[in-house]
């Protein structure tokens, strides 16, 4: 029996006529551009995160750079984040004109080592990015302690975390912004791409909202250059629809990730992930660090299941950044860990047998 990566079909099916309606009503509404739906679920999302404020945007991408943008990140500029992270973390940087600085991983988190960040903080540095992966969210204990020493924005990257803990608060309620993600295959996932940005200062919500709309405040009157970032009424449809749900959803990966734990553990060639003190993991991914790595994927691909390398190539390494100056060597962490890191399937609709025929196959390939 093959066992998918990843099958949002099961989740749809399951909401199948809240969805429908949803979007029915929404169609026959002909409100589709910033209606009622993308208000109601910023209100929705903003209280379900502990923010005062949230804005509905085109794309996570899209919230990262208006996020930085609008807690003042601009040309010249630098900002501390780490290179082991979907590229998107970096295109937003360089979309303000600023220079990403990378500092090295924690290599049993994945997430930036915040003891790393001082000797990285010039007279130009601006912000510090970090990176909640995998669904993990980043000491911020300790960052938020650098950023208030050094006077610096926090603008958290939570695409992959919308749920996440650090201290029993949600990631994206620290820095000026949180930046979140509704990609499909998201914790919460809409039916294309999506995003929000949250804050506590109306200010720089207020700021956000002029910069997804083309930079007006007043119809036909542009007062600085903005874009066209506008989360859809229809994706806001289905986000209201999924939103109650999320709590019950990311309990169900937990479980997921408990029980590989529990069947993996026998299994010296793995190790599997970490739920550091204060944190409460969502698992958008369940990356293990593997022995044999690219073997153990052939392997599983031949049963018939799914597993996923995120990522292969870290951002100092790619040739699209390679004028930033960096070269291999430079972040060992993140070099290592990206040589043996596998994602395994863990959606929450994925069945107890799924998940023991995917801890068998990887057991009969270590024995072998």
């Amino acid at each position: 029996m093959a066992v998918p990566f990843f099958d949002i079909t099961r989740q749809n099916s399951s909401l199948k006529k809240q969805i429908s309606d949803a979007l029915s009503a929404a169609i026959n509404s002909g409100r589709y551009i910033l209606g009622p739906n993308v208000t109601e679920f910023e209100k929705e999302a903003a209280k379900y995160n502990g923010d005062k404020h949230s804005v509905g945007v085109a794309s996570g991408t899209d919230a990262l750079h208006l996020g930085l943008l609008a807690s003042g990140v601009k040309p010249g500029d630098e900002v501390i984040t780490c290179p082991f992270t979907f590229v998107a973390t970096i295109e937003a940087i360089i979309y303000c004109g600023a220079k990403p600085v990378f500092v090295d991983i924690e290599p049993d988190s994945f997430n930036l080592d915040p003891d790393k960040i001082e000797e990285k903080i010039t007279d130009k540095t601006k912000a510090i990015l970090p990176v909640h992966l995998f669904g993990l969210a980043c000491n911020m204990g300790k960052i938020m302690e650098i950023a208030k020493k050094h006077k610096l924005a926090v603008i958290e990257d939570c695409a992959q975390a919308m749920g996440a803990e650090f201290d029993n608060k949600k990631v994206g309620s620290f820095g000026s912004a949180g930046c979140f993600s509704f990609f499909p295959t998201k914790n919460l996932g809409c039916f294309g791409d999506g995003g929000l940005i949250t804050a506590n200062n109306a200010k720089i919500a207020d700021e956000i909202k002029v910069l997804r709309g083309h930079g007006v405040r007043k119809t036909y009157h542009y007062d600085i250059l903005g874009f066209n970032s506008r989360l859809d009424e229809i994706h806001a449809a289905v986000l209201r629809v999924k939103l109650p749900y999320l709590g019950q959803l990311i309990a169900r990966r937990r479980e997921n990730a408990e029980k590989y734990k529990e069947l993996l553990k026998e299994v010296k060639q793995l190790s599997v992930p970490v739920e550091p003190k204060k944190t409460r993991h969502t698992y958008n991914q369940f990356t293990v660090r593997a022995q044999r790595r690219d073997e153990l994927q052939k392997h599983l691909k031949s049963k018939g299941i799914g597993a996923m390398i995120y990522y292969p190539l870290a951002l100092h390494q790619q040739e699209a950044y390679q004028y930033l100056g960096y070269k291999t060597g430079d972040f060992p962490a993140t070099e290592k860990v990206q040589a043996e890191v596998l994602s395994l399937p863990i959606f929450p609709e994925l069945q107890s047998n799924e998940i023991e025929q995917v801890c068998s196959a990887i057991k009969e390939f270590y024995k072998a």
